[in-house]
């Protein structure tokens, strides 16, 4: 005997909405794991990540946290939620730093975005997860966002787009000058076995 298939976000949604508390577990178990690893990259912190999740899937329960399913995913929708809940709390921060919303180092060079990973997939195969994840919280906010939600959760630049609220060419800029920021610091955590022996 074979079991169901498992009902799909917008069924558990609708019966979240009728008081179906094990709808709102079942959710939970989907999506609590990219949710927390996206907020875990992008800000460094577990108790922070834990903090967005919790956040999160609260304003799923309450409903304070409004989904469309004409939208999108529910996925990309709660990657957003997250996203925003973030920028909200490095807010104070960002304004110390006065940071522009618009990609600042811009030197006019041309961008050669592609949409294979090549090197840096192999960068992230080849270095410890430890090793990674200080590179990609040392990168400005908006380059995590895009290599966070590209490279380890496989979204397509039109979603990022949407998540970020940005149009795909900033994504492609922000993805491209991120990665080459990731690998520059990549290779400075590698031991310089390389110098010529004089």
């Amino acid at each position: 005997m074979t079991m169901p298939p498992p009902p799909p976000d917008t069924e558990l949604l609708r019966q979240l909405r009728d008081g179906v508390g094990a709808a709102f577990q079942t959710l939970y178990q989907r999506h609590q794991g990219p949710v927390y690893r996206f907020a875990l990259l992008r800000t460094g912190s577990s108790d922070t990540a834990a903090d967005i999740v919790q956040e999160v899937f609260m304003g799923l329960l309450t409903g304070s946290v409004h989904y469309d399913p004409l939208r999108g995913l529910l996925q990309n929708f709660l990657f957003g939620v997250a996203r925003n809940l973030i920028l909200k709390h490095e807010q104070p921060r960002l304004r110390l730093a006065s940071l522009p919303e618009h990609d600042s180092d811009d030197d006019g060079a041309p961008e050669l975005a592609s949409d294979d990973s090549g090197p840096l997939a192999r960068l992230l195969e080849n270095e410890t997860a430890e090793q990674v994840r200080r590179a990609i919280a040392q990168l400005a906010p908006h380059y995590r966002d895009a290599l966070i939600l590209y490279e380890l959760h496989e979204l397509s630049y039109l979603d990022i787009a949407d998540i970020c609220q940005v149009d795909i060419g900033t994504v492609r800029s922000r993805l491209s000058r991120g990665r080459a920021a990731l690998a520059k610091r990549l290779a400075a955590h590698r031991p310089t076995a390389l110098h010529a022996s004089t």
